[in-house]
């Protein structure tokens, strides 16, 4: 199967996409070395348009297939943070107590770190447990951008934090 990559322009900055055929993969912040193919796959197509209407507030869901590899934990913790309703945060002290296993708040941590999706498996939306920004691999600036924007789309003001 052809794998695929693509640099998105999107307002927090540059975003590189990887995929195949059937599905997107990863979400690369500062993709500095990827090369942008010239032919892309629908699902790319897809994936740039529902990045465009999430970006312009428009859409709080996606649908497009994605797929990332990771152990059984990770996916666990994965699909937990597909759970946080748009606009909303929970702790990583709570994202542990949602997979049944409180003691495990710093492998929570390093699982919501190795997402390779980013924004469609919003890993952004954990914070800490006193309400501050902490972790996020695009970095702290993107991450407030992030709920901010959510925030304002879902409640009609931007300042959060």
């Amino acid at each position: 199967m052809d794998l695929y990559h693509h640099t998105y322009q999107s307002p927090i900055g540059p975003l590189g996409l990887t995929g195949n055929d059937d599905h997107i993969t990863g979400i690369i912040f500062d993709p500095r070395t990827l090369v942008t193919m010239q032919s892309l796959p629908d699902i790319f197509l897809q994936c740039m348009a529902e990045l465009d209407a999430y970006f312009a507030g428009s859409s709080r869901t996606f649908s497009f297939k994605m797929q990332q590899s990771g152990t059984d934990f990770q996916q666990t913790v994965w699909q937990q943070l597909l759970a946080i309703p748009y606009g909303n945060t929970i702790s990583y002290l709570q994202l542990a107590k949602r997979i049944n296993n409180p003691k495990s708040i710093r492998a929570v941590g390093t699982a919501n770190g190795s997402n390779h999706l980013p924004i469609v498996v919003p890993c952004h939306r954990v914070i800490g447990s006193n309400g501050s920004l902490t972790g996020f691999g695009g970095g702290i600036w993107r991450k407030k951008w992030l709920l901010e924007h959510e925030w304002k789309h879902k409640y009609g003001t931007q300042e959060l934090f």
